[in-house]
């Protein structure tokens, strides 16, 4: 797969492609619907596929820290694009010009002339332009013009519910990973590298990974039971298990950073720099203040052990089926 940034270097190189535009902030079921029709057309016509993603996403640029979290980084879609077969990724940068620009001067200066879009497939609810005044009516309208052909993607139903960002996000928030897994079709997956933390868990005696996302902020927080794979520089070691945490700690300046650490059960290779994926599989509790180390130490304890008796059970459920 191959990322632009710029219209020149990626028509230097592919001079048209059939694309898709939006967040795409979760890649669930509805999503992956709309890729895989992309994959098709883009076969069908001997072109490239592109994925459009706005950085940041247009609620983060009009409403700052106060927009809700997201449910994947930049380079966690490139990366789940790159492993389904998506040809390419445009990063389109989501500014103040961009925000003003009109729906009809998007299609012709974006999707036309900057990226010799040929074939176009949105979801049924995609809005863009100034005060996203455009629509698929206004693209089919447009598409003789400029000559693409453009498909909308009807939406994907689960449990007489429509599969969203906004409902997985709601999943997450509510601590039920096994909903929001139905709606993804796999795990919820937070990526990351190992960096240095205060190793408080070692002193504890469940030394932890500290992993530092491209978010600073997530849509779930507490105590999980995940699987973790673990990439080392030749290969993936998979389905380690182990309790992670996600939570807020108070920062010097004041703010409160995002804390995400992983016990893992029976592993103490050195790890730092590596990349984890986590799986996050059931929510154990909420986050707590404890008035002692002991007390934490003892928390800690008892959350291992659920962690295990849940695999455990899990293990035993998949030998009866």
């Amino acid at each position: 797969m191959q990322v632009f940034d710029n219209f020149k270097s990626l028509r230097q190189r592919f001079p048209h492609c059939v694309a898709t535009i939006g967040k795409y902030d979760g890649m669930h079921l509805g999503h992956q619907m709309i890729l895989q029709r992309l994959k098709e057309l883009a076969q069908e016509q001997s072109l490239p596929s592109l994925v459009i993603l706005s950085e940041p996403q247009p609620e983060e640029y009009f409403q700052g820290v106060n927009a809700p979290a997201r449910l994947l980084g930049f380079s966690d879609k490139v990366n789940f694009l790159d492993r389904i077969g998506i040809d390419l990724v445009y990063r389109l940068n989501f500014n103040r010009s961009l925000s003003e620009l009109s729906a009809e001067d998007f299609i012709a200066e974006v999707l036309h002339q900057g990226l010799g879009v040929k074939g176009l497939v949105v979801g049924d609810d995609f809005h863009f332009g100034k005060n996203r005044s455009g629509n698929f009516a206004l693209l089919q309208a447009k598409s003789g013009q400029y000559g693409y052909s453009v498909e909308a993607a009807s939406s994907c139903v689960h449990d007489k519910e429509r599969v969203s960002s906004t409902l997985l996000r709601q999943k997450l928030e509510d601590g039920d990973c096994a909903a929001a897994a139905r709606l993804l079709g796999r795990p919820y997956q937070l990526r990351g590298e190992v960096v240095q933390g205060a190793q408080l868990g070692r002193e504890l005696g469940y030394p932890t990974a500290n992993i530092r996302l491209e978010m600073d902020k997530l849509a779930l927080e507490g105590v999980f039971a995940v699987t973790v794979n673990l990439q080392r520089p030749d290969n993936w070691d998979h389905s380690i298990q182990g309790v992670a945490s996600v939570g807020y700690k108070p920062s010097i300046e004041g703010d409160h950073e995002l804390a995400v650490e992983v016990y893992l059960f029976d592993f103490s290779d050195d790890i730092y720099g590596a990349t984890l994926e986590i799986n996050f599989l059931k929510k154990v509790r909420d986050q707590e203040k404890y008035a002692s180390l002991a007390q934490l130490k003892e928390q800690i304890r008892h959350d291992v052990q659920f962690v295990k008796d849940f695999f455990e059970q899990e293990n035993d459920l998949a030998k009866l089926t």
